[in-house]
This record gives C-alpha cells, sequence and structure tokens, in this order.
C-alpha cells in the first residue's frame, strides 16, 4: 500500500530538478484543446444561463451547514434550471485566456488546465428525454449522445450493486483527459488532478444544498465497463468519479 500512496506526495526541491523532466509546454509542444470535440452538425439543448437562474440564493452557511451525503431519493425530476445551475456551478466556464493556455471556470483547477469533462446519464429531467448526454461547457449546452436501456439496473450493477445509484434523477461522471494536466506538469500531474476533481464534487455538494437537492460522490465503480459504457478509450479518457443527484424526502 505505501508505494501506492507515492502521487500524493510532492518533491524538495533537489528531488523536483532530478525527478521531473522538462514538459511538453517548455518543449513549446501544441497545447491541448479545453473541450474534447464534438460532431458541430448534431444540435445541441439550451441550458438556462447564469445570469437568468432564480434558485440558488440560499445563504452560503446555511448550505454548508446542512451539506452531507444523501442516498435517499424520490422519484421526482428535476427542472431544466436546477440541472443548468449544478452544471453551472461544477464545470462553468468564465473565460479563456487569451493565448488559449487555459481556461477560467466556476471551480479551481492546477494551472488552469480543468482536465475533466463531464457526462450525464438522464433518468428524470423536466423536457430532457433520458440518455447519456455530455455538458459542452463552452456554450453552456448539452449534446444527446445515445439511449441506454434499463439505466437503472444498468448503473446499479457497475457500482458493485449500489442499487441507489442508479435512482437519482441524474448520474454526474466526471472524466479525466489528464493530458491536459499533463502537457504542464508531466509526472506530477496526477497529485493535482486528483485535488482538482475535490474542488468539483465539493462544488456539486454546496450547489445541490443550496436548491436542495441530494448527491454523494461514489469511487466504487467498475472502471472498464463504464468506460465503455461512455465510449471512452480507457487510457487518454477515463471515469474517475461519479455522483448521483436527486431530490430527498423530507422527513416530517
Amino acid at each position: 500500500m505505501e508505494n501506492n500512496r507515492r502521487f500524493l506526495h510532492f518533491f524538495d526541491q533537489d528531488e523536483y530538478e532530478k525527478e521531473v523532466p522538462e514538459s511538453d509546454e517548455k518543449k513549446n509542444k501544441p497545447f491541448p484543446l479545453f473541450q474534447k470535440p464534438y460532431d458541430e452538425t448534431k444540435s445541441l439543448i439550451d441550458l438556462i444561463p447564469p445570469e437568468k437562474f432564480i434558485i440558488g440564493k440560499k445563504p452560503f452557511i446555511v448550505a454548508i451547514n446542512r451539506r452531507m451525503s444523501r442516498r435517499n431519493y424520490t422519484d421526482e425530476s428535476l427542472t431544466l434550471e436546477e440541472l443548468s445551475f449544478l452544471l453551472w456551478c461544477t464545470q462553468g466556464v468564465k473565460r479563456a485566456f487569451k493565448d488559449r493556455t487555459g481556461v477560467l471556470r466556476t471551480v479551481p483547477s492546477a494551472g488552469a488546465k480543468s482536465p475533466f469533462e463531464t457526462y450525464l446519464i438522464i433518468n428524470r429531467v423536466e423536457g430532457i428525454k433520458p440518455g447519456m448526454y455530455r455538458y459542452i461547457s463552452f456554450k453552456h449546452k448539452l449534446l444527446f449522445i445515445k439511449n441506454i436501456e434499463n439505466a437503472e439496473e444498468l448503473i446499479g450493477k457497475l457500482t458493485y450493486d449500489q442499487k441507489f445509484i442508479g435512482k437519482g434523477a441524474v448520474l454526474f461522471c466526471w472524466v479525466a483527459i489528464p493530458y491536459r494536466t499533463e502537457w504542464r506538469y508531466t509526472i506530477v500531474a496526477h497529485k493535482f488532478i486528483a485535488v482538482d476533481l475535490g474542488h468539483v464534487s465539493e462544488n456539486l455538494y454546496l450547489a445541490c444544498e443550496a436548491i436542495d437537492l441530494g448527491t454523494v460522490a461514489i469511487g466504487y465503480y467498475e472502471q472498464k465497463k463504464f468506460d465503455t459504457l461512455l465510449e471512452l478509450d480507457g487510457k487518454n479518457e477515463f471515469v474517475v468519479l461519479v455522483a448521483p443527484v436527486g431530490k430527498y424526502p423530507t422527513l416530517i
């Protein structure tokens, strides 16, 4: 187990100079794209823009104090505004650098390299048919990818029989594209990617609490099968965390 802790460490200066190779950035290699390409002939689904949000006005300290992992969801649907709010809070794009070597989002990221794509498995969102989608963050829109048969049952199986996960209205699936961070940080990139993922996950928790939704971060899933479901190569892009979201029962 001790060997597996190594990536959580960082180098002292003399070790850094000896162990860390020259980056592709220093070699003047082209910077990676900050959004995975998609078929632009396909129509995109409009989301509610952040300047039109009515929800999410709960005081921050209230959201912090209420934050908890919630695993019990009702059969209610999310509204389009609720989904739009969660996507904006977790991966919304505020602006890209003029030299296109970084992007500022609603969550922090080492070097502004933003190594994640957001995939969604939607079960119940008003006005959106069930299926798999990808968040096209630079346009704040949704791209439909495909239908999924028996999604609730399938997701439960792929997460080690945690059946409640498939019962959420939406399953957030964060996909890492490591080279975005490796381009600058080489072999230390993976520590930073893990830290970045924590920022994204916590934003989802707090955003959910702000609008009375529940979520829980899930790291137990069948990697190869989940990557195959999302049509990922498993090497240059792969699932790193999933999180169901839904309305939760109110105790009387």
